[in-house]
């Protein structure tokens, strides 16, 4: 009897022990990367070492988008007005298009939607680190429609994923969203358990 106890004890602990070790699984670590980015201010920022220590929501979107970017810049200015206590959070909105989205376009996109202060940073970049940025977090873009300006310039719009990410205070990516369709409520859930 006495062998019996200790070793279900011996296997509640190593269950316990398991359990513990395997709570929420992280889908990707971004510690082993580095981009150079610029907000909306002009400003350089490293992600995600300028991030860490805080939980972070990040969308991605571009300003020319005739659509769903306007749906997760939205959500993600919803989540944070409507958190309860948003502590240290940050909220980004990163541009897949940074040769039309400079700092000063985003400046005047992220005021348009009351979100020019902090703790939000509308981000863009060269377009190689933007592209590599892309790559990493599985952001995909093709041009769905272009035309021919006068003054040769070129308008055109891209398909592309419809993406928020949740991130951790150690970097790494807890959850992947929907960006126009999630939710605000599971947003903020999710954010809370951080």
């Amino acid at each position: 009897m006495k062998k019996r106890a200790v070793l279900f004890n011996l296997q509640l602990f190593t269950f316990l022990f398991l359990l513990s070790s395997c709570s929420s699984p992280a889908l990707d670590d971004y510690s082993d990367v580095s981009y150079e980015l610029i907000d909306q201010n002009g400003e350089t920022v490293i992600f995600p070492d300028d991030f860490k220590g805080a939980p972070l929501l990040v969308g991605f979107i571009y300003t020319n988008c005739p659509d769903i970017c306007s749906f997760i810049t939205a959500n993600i200015g919803k989540v944070y007005n409507e958190l309860e206590d948003p502590g240290n959070t940050q909220f980004l909105l990163v541009t897949f298009d940074p040769e039309r989205d400079t700092p000063e376009v985003l400046k005047s996109y992220a005021d348009a939607f009351d979100m020019d202060k902090e703790p939000f940073r509308f981000l863009t970049g060269d377009p190689e680190t933007i592209d590599s940025f892309m790559q990493r977090v599985s952001l995909r873009t093709q041009e769905s429609y272009s035309r021919e300006l006068e003054n040769d310039e070129r308008m055109y719009f891209l398909s592309h994923t419809d993406k928020i990410l949740l991130i951790d205070q150690n970097s790494r990516l807890i959850f992947d969203y929907g960006g126009s369709m999630t939710p605000v409520s599971i947003l903020i859930e999710d954010l809370n358990k951080l």
